[in-house]
């Protein structure tokens, strides 16, 4: 865990990191209650909500389930690409 905590903060990685606003907290409730089979929460929610904000498609995570089985945008048709 510590090894891909410094290579996400490492300058010369292409990950991002980026604090979620108010509006993807709001978006994020309605994408767990969307998938509530899922049981996302707030915190993978959350990231949804974001990559779905920011039109990012490539998520780092280890939990292949949800995030594998969620989709987002307008018509909640777009799939994510899981890493690594």
């Amino acid at each position: 865990m510590r090894k891909l905590v410094a290579e996400i903060f490492d300058p010369g990685t292409r990950y991002e990191y980026e604090l979620p606003l108010p509006s993807d907290v709001v978006r994020a409730l309605e994408l767990d209650a969307r998938f509530n089979t899922l049981g996302l929460g707030l915190v993978d929610g959350t990231i949804l909500a974001v990559a779905e904000r920011r039109r990012i498609y490539r998520v780092l995570t280890t939990d292949r389930r949800d995030f594998g089985a969620v989709r987002l945008g307008p018509r909640l048709t777009r799939a994510l690409e899981l890493l690594p």
